[in-house]
């Protein structure tokens, strides 16, 4: 546990087989910021991923590993990761991917815009679009996707998907993080909307997404449609409360 945790970010970053990143991601998250901590949430990762966090958290304190038994989802391993900045009394957390399709040289970014606001969002859409290497045909869902949750959830984000944001744990505390029910992308809608409705401040911080250079995406059929669920589901939640107030 850091001795310190005064004003600090949690930088936690979910992985599976992310073996060929993890080396060069760790070392660029922890120069981009003095007061950076990092926690690696490994789904039992049979490429040696965690062997590798292991390895450096034993000469470098600000390294921290969680090991989960099996592959158990994005949602859940963020959950993890949010409760264990609680645990340990960090300020900020941040979520980010270890593909490196997320700048480490960012980070200071979103820390000056949680000085004025509550979530900090790493926007692939605010400027247009800002997505490199990508295929058309998942660009066009992606941004479709991000029209289609903007609209059902009233959310007034242009990129309510992205997984390139930052918390002050005030937030996390409130949001009662045990009865989150999206696992995959739609974790990321999902924690949007919930903490716009509970009244937080949530702010677009421009970035530029660079698709992985190394490894496999997570990207299933199966992770879209229960983004479908889950967004339909937060919509209606919105109507109900709209016809509640009427």
């Amino acid at each position: 546990m850091p001795t310190d945790n005064s004003r600090r970010l949690l930088v936690v970053m979910p992985t599976y087989n992310e073996a060929e990143n993890i080396g060069t991601v760790i070392p660029r998250v922890l120069d981009s910021n003095s007061d950076s901590d990092i926690l690696i949430v490994d789904d039992n990762s049979p490429d040696g991923t965690a062997r590798l966090v292991s390895q450096m958290s034993n000469t470098d304190h600000r390294v921290h590993l969680l090991q989960r038994e099996k592959k158990a989802g994005l949602g859940t391993a963020y959950v993890a990761g949010f409760k264990y900045a609680i645990d340990s009394g960090y300020d900020f957390v941040m979520e980010m991917d270890a593909d490196l399709s997320h700048d480490p040289g960012e980070i200071p970014r979103f820390r000056k815009a949680l000085e004025d606001a509550d979530v900090a969002v790493g926007s692939r859409y605010a400027r247009g679009v800002s997505v490199l290497n990508w295929p058309m045909k998942r660009l066009l869902l992606s941004y479709a996707s991000n029209i289609f949750a903007r609209v059902v959830t009233g959310v007034p984000v242009n990129d309510l998907t992205s997984g390139f944001k930052a918390f002050r744990v005030d937030v996390l505390k409130a949001i009662d993080l045990n009865s989150i029910r999206s696992n995959g992308y739609a974790f990321q809608v999902e924690m949007n909307v919930r903490a716009y409705r509970k009244g937080f401040k949530i702010v677009e911080v421009p970035i530029v997404f660079t698709e992985r250079r190394v490894g496999a995406s997570k990207m299933s059929r199966k992770i879209v449609i229960e983004a479908m669920k889950i967004v339909l589901l937060l919509g209606l939640g919105r109507l109900l409360r709209f016809l509640k107030l009427r």
